[in-house]
């Protein structure tokens, strides 16, 4: 559960919220606080990424209801979106590298998955459409920390996607009326993130990497860094966004983050280390080193300061606040 206490973040429990992507890691993070909160929740999922387990315990509360459909399907996007109030869109085909094996099934859903879902709540007269975008949207640009309205070209087929659905949001703000909030997660990581498959994030999989006793493999000489963010600071982040009364907020998009880098050989040496107090042999398992990744971007450094401005975004979680939490259910529910 996350701990957010609800007087914090004031989300009227009268507000019925779909949630795209739902079963997703995020997406069940999400509808997991919004059920706690009251709130009547629509959890639409096609179970490409998306797994049945994390929404599993929802499924007998009264508020909640699983809708199995594809965003790429327009009716689909029509019928979630009947009698609800406001979307969380999560839905997306995630990651770097599996969008540079297959373009077409990652703009599929990213692209034309997320112009479904813009007109549905268009048609269904939603109040407002908060959406995940990417800090891949910085691409090749070399500033940090980064700052929203400074992003250079994107450098691969998701982070254009991404790109693209921060273009059409604003596109229907102006054209349409609507009101859209895009939020650019920075490395969300966190409980029910999966860290199997070849597409997995790398905290899990290194997680699961150190509990079989695996080296973990770092794609390049581990001096890579990246703005880790604990799932609560996301969830934080996506209820503001929803709760905002701040007409500057609206229509803008902001970055997630906590505000701060590790490197890839920090990061490991912090996972052996709070791994090792459940298993102290785990420390001296040594780390590999592999090719750098097409399409990785070096470095990433959010600059938080609009969001915290205009959102009212305050993360309570560091790097270290969640590694603990994160380890300690991935050894309960994976070891």
């Amino acid at each position: 559960m996350a701990n957010i206490s609800n007087k914090e973040l004031k989300f009227p429990k009268e507000h019925s919220v779909l949630v795209t992507g739902g079963a997703g890691f995020i997406g069940s993070n999400l509808c997991e606080y919004l059920v706690q909160n009251g709130n009547k929740v629509v959890c639409l999922d096609n179970f490409a990424t998306g797994k049945i387990k994390n929404i599993s315990h929802l499924r007998e509360k009264e508020n909640f209801r699983l809708l199995e459909g594809d965003i790429r399907n327009l009716e689909d996007c029509l019928g979630a979106c009947e009698n609800v109030d406001y979307i969380l869109h999560q839905a997306a085909l995630g990651s770097v590298p599996r969008s540079i094996k297959d373009p077409i099934t990652s703009n599929e859903v990213n692209v034309n998955g997320f112009l479904n879902m813009l007109v549905a709540a268009r048609d269904s007269k939603v109040k407002r459409f908060v959406y995940a975008a990417s800090s891949s949207t910085y691409g090749d640009s070399k500033g940090l920390p980064k700052i929203e309205d400074v992003i250079g070209k994107p450098l691969s087929p998701y982070a254009i996607t991404k790109y693209v659905n921060e273009l059409y949001a604003d596109i229907f703000s102006k054209t349409y009326g609507m009101e859209t909030i895009g939020l650019r997660y920075f490395n969300v990581f966190g409980r029910k993130q999966d860290p199997n498959g070849a597409y997995a994030a790398v905290i899990p999989k290194f997680v699961m990497q150190l509990m079989k006793h695996q080296s973990p493999n770092i794609n390049g000489d581990g001096t890579y860094s990246r703005d880790f963010t604990y799932i609560d600071n996301v969830i934080q982040a996506n209820i503001k966004a929803l709760a905002t009364k701040n007409n500057q907020a609206v229509n803008n998009v902001y970055n997630i983050a906590y505000g701060e880098r590790t490197s890839l050989n920090d990061l490991v040496l912090l996972l052996k280390k709070y791994l090792s107090k459940y298993e102290p042999k785990i420390k001296d398992i040594p780390t590999t080193y592999g090719p750098l990744r097409e399409g990785d971007v070096p470095h990433s450094l959010a600059s938080i300061k609009k969001a915290k401005d205009l959102l009212d975004y305050q993360p309570t979680y560091n790097l270290d606040m969640g590694l603990k939490e994160a380890i300690s259910w991935y050894w309960e529910n994976l070891k």
